[in-house]
């Protein structure tokens, strides 16, 4: 995690932003707190993505369709403003590495681990699929490692 700057938000929607957690190629991912003190990660559009021509209603229909998505593997959407100034979605905050950095620190996971990763991810792709959803951009820097298991994000 990283400190915010002057040019960070300090709330989104109703969420307290504590600390910047990475820039993407949408925008900005926060680390932030809920009015009763749930962790949170808040991802904010960049304003040029937001701008352009149909994009509020696509990102409208993928945080609608997301929020449909359970499952022990995914991280659950708890709020959205795809109309916001600028626009947002938040889900669970997953404490872990990703998959992508904790090779890279640590190299290649034992076999074991290796299966159970592959179980996970599974089982989320089953309940992304179930929702009638393809995610489209599936790589080790979107799945986190948490204590309980792999989580797939964005």
């Amino acid at each position: 995690m990283r400190a915010l700057t002057a040019s960070d938000p300090e709330q989104v929607g109703p969420y307290r932003i504590t600390g910047l957690l990475g820039v993407g190629g949408m925008g900005r991912v926060y680390l932030a707190a809920s009015p009763g003190g749930r962790q949170v990660a808040v991802k904010v559009i960049r304003p040029e993505l937001a701008d352009e021509p149909g994009f509020r209603e696509r990102f409208a229909r993928e945080t609608s369709a997301a929020q449909a998505v359970s499952g022990a593997f995914t991280a659950a959407v708890v709020g959205a403003d795809p109309q916001g100034a600028a626009p947002w979605l938040a889900t669970l905050y997953v404490p872990g590495l990703s998959l992508a950095e904790a090779v890279a620190r640590h190299g290649t996971l034992p076999e074991p681990s290796v299966y159970a990763l592959g179980a996970g991810l599974a089982e989320a792709l089953q309940a992304i699929h179930a929702a009638g959803l393809i995610h489209r951009d599936l790589k080790p820097s979107n799945v986190l490692l948490a204590a309980d298991g792999p989580r797939v994000i964005d």
